[in-house]
């Protein structure tokens, strides 16, 4: 019974709100590892994105049905500012480049924004399904920010990785893409093919893994610091109870900043990396 009632170190609940859960029953050895699939981050990925389609279409349907009122108002305001954004930065066609930037920057606030909930209410409650169903309540791990994930964010910024060629080669055309990629920033030349093509190479790949990293480094050490508050209520004084208030309730209004922001800067940074790829050097 004493083993049961046991509570957890500070280190081993850290430890156990930082595992995802992947199936395998284990925790994950390592931030990133494309051999299993974090389930929690497809799970609340698409949940979100569902949500982010939901609010669209009823605003979409609230400006067609008369006149506008303030939820409609709101993201129409927001779609322009966008579109404002890109006109100014991307100089081509905004037919899909234009709600492309609003869908991430919206789909990424709203993930951002399940740092918002209590950190141990889904958690507990996958724990409680897994005690209903005759499993190991200790392995019920979960995480509940897909940004929080390196392979989410990852993810996303390959997705702007490969739009950033798809509009190069449209651009472009196959012929002056590649020629690009042998021929700039040292200068067209055989001698200087090779290492215009290996600059060109490192130039993709630190836009997609800085693109990826800011996000998740900004949203994995906001949900850090929400644990390290919540371990002061875990004090069962009352110096620890009015810290992990005061402090609890002063990041989460500093967070609200950080969500959006983050949220902005991808958003932004998909229109420069677009813009880019209808430039030539």
């Amino acid at each position: 019974m004493a083993a049961d009632a046991h509570a957890p170190t500070p280190s081993e609940y850290i430890v156990h709100h930082l595992t995802h859960f992947n199936g395998t029953g284990e925790a994950q050895k390592s931030i990133i590892d494309f051999s299993v699939v974090n389930w929690d981050t497809v799970f609340f990925s698409v949940l979100m994105a569902s949500i982010a389609a939901f609010l669209m279409l009823r605003a979409a349907k609230s400006i067609g049905s008369g006149v506008p009122g303030r939820f409609a108002g709101f993201f129409e305001s927001l779609v322009e500012f966008v579109h404002e954004q890109a006109r100014s930065i991307v100089k081509g066609d905004l037919t899909y480049i234009a709600p492309l930037a609003f869908c991430s920057f919206l789909w990424i606030v709203l993930m951002n924004a399940m740092d918002f909930l209590p950190l141990d209410l889904l958690p507990k409650l996958w724990e409680l399904y897994y005690s209903a169903t005759g499993r190991d309540p200790h392995h019920a791990y979960l995480r509940v920010v897909p940004t929080a994930d390196l392979n989410g964010t990852l993810s996303l910024a390959i997705v702007i990785l490969f739009s950033t060629i798809y509009y190069g080669i449209k651009i472009k055309h196959p012929g002056g893409f590649v020629h690009e990629l042998f021929s700039a920033p040292f200068g067209s030349g055989i001698a200087l093919a090779p290492f215009n093509f290996l600059l060109q190479l490192i130039e993709y790949a630190a836009r997609c893994v800085s693109l990826g990293m800011r996000l998740f480094g900004n949203m994995f050490a906001g949900e850090l610091v929400f644990m390290l508050i919540a371990l002061l209520g875990a004090t069962a004084t009352a110096w620890g109870f009015g810290l992990h208030f005061l402090l609890g309730l002063g990041w989460s209004i500093f967070h609200i900043l950080i969500v959006v922001l983050q949220g902005f800067i991808f958003m932004m940074l998909t229109l420069v990396y677009l813009g880019q790829a209808h430039e030539g050097h």
